[in-house]
């Protein structure tokens, strides 16, 4: 396993996963001085002329903190891009983030050889989010330079294949950058996804739970109170099989036990807005299994400071 020399110097071997409402330039900025890559939707800039400005706020106040702290630089950040052909605004959003060169880009729904192009072109890396071994292929075969192998209990969007035999079956043929998913929230499990073959643990929920973190007090307070069991995985919402809480979907006026039949509209990704209807990620949120350990809402420094107190202490315990 080798990692780019973009992703060789982080505190810890974490992604923080991008959260579609939720990841900011406050956020992205707090994690990467913390250590670890933080990363963002584009989707999340609106209206979409925002993301240039927000693209320029994220490099400049990282470049400021570098200058500053010479001997402890910020970890490089991500844009994450939708590519499925309901987003219709992503080849722009491809362009704003080369006027910046952004450095590495996670695609989504959808592996495609014209984003890696573009985004070599520039000196970037791409990884490509996979919940199975034949989308994995899929992304490599296009170009992608590392995998996310988004397995079972992952927050949003996830699949529903165990982590180990995801990775077992993916490190089979791919030896490069390889980062897992999948309700990591301590430490303890950075080291077991290392453990099991792949580079870098892909966290996402825990870190809705922060001062940073765009997100209404009632949802941070939801993943305090909440564990795995009040999470559900269904394909109602978006089309797509992901991972939501059970105590917004009571709250939207649903029953998460006896969902209606779901339309075939199927899922959208709109320009600018949403609409009045309860909606997946607006109204119904969502959150991966490991939110149990969550137990507060603390800063971002914080989170990664517990983060690689439990990593280290795990490792010390193993070695002895």
């Amino acid at each position: 396993m080798a990692l780019p020399p973009l992703l060789k110097d982080l505190r810890l071997p974490v992604i923080a996963s991008p959260m579609f409402l939720v990841s900011s330039p406050a956020l992205v900025i707090a994690q990467c001085k913390a250590g670890i890559v933080g990363a963002m939707p584009a989707l999340n800039a609106r209206p979409s002329a925002q993301l240039d400005d927000w693209l320029a706020e994220i490099t400049e106040t990282l470049a400021q903190h570098n200058a500053a702290h010479p001997g402890n630089p910020a970890a490089p950040f991500a844009i994450n891009q939708i590519v499925h052909k309901t987003n219709e605004r992503w080849e722009a959003d491809v362009k704003v983030c080369e006027k910046h060169r952004v450095p590495l880009i996670i695609s989504s729904l959808g592996a495609r050889t014209e984003l890696n192009d573009a985004v070599h072109a520039w000196g970037g890396l791409t990884f490509h989010d996979v919940v199975n071994n034949r989308f994995a292929h899929k992304a490599i075969e296009k170009g992608a330079d590392g995998l996310i192998a988004v397995a079972a209990g992952a927050g949003g969007h996830a699949g529903s294949t165990s982590p180990f035999a995801l990775v077992e079956e993916i490190r089979r043929w791919f030896p490069g950058p390889l980062a897992l998913s999948g309700a990591m929230a301590t430490g303890r499990g950075v080291l077991a996804a290392r453990a099991m073959g792949a580079d870098l643990a892909y966290i996402g929920s825990a870190f809705i739970a922060t001062d940073e973190a765009n997100a209404p007090a009632a949802y941070k307070q939801v993943i305090i109170d909440s564990s795995s069991e009040d999470i559900l995985y269904s394909n109602y919402f978006t089309g797509v099989h992901g991972n939501y809480l059970k105590p917004t979907i009571r709250a939207a006026g649903l029953d998460p036990d006896n969902l209606p039949a779901r339309d075939a509209e199927g899922m959208k990704f709109s320009k600018e807005g949403g609409s009045s209807k309860p909606t997946a990620w607006r109204d119904i949120r969502g959150a991966g299994h490991g939110i149990g350990v969550i137990d507060a809402v603390v800063p971002v420094s914080a989170l990664v400071d517990r983060l690689e107190r439990e990593y280290r202490a795990a490792r010390q315990a193993l070695e002895a």
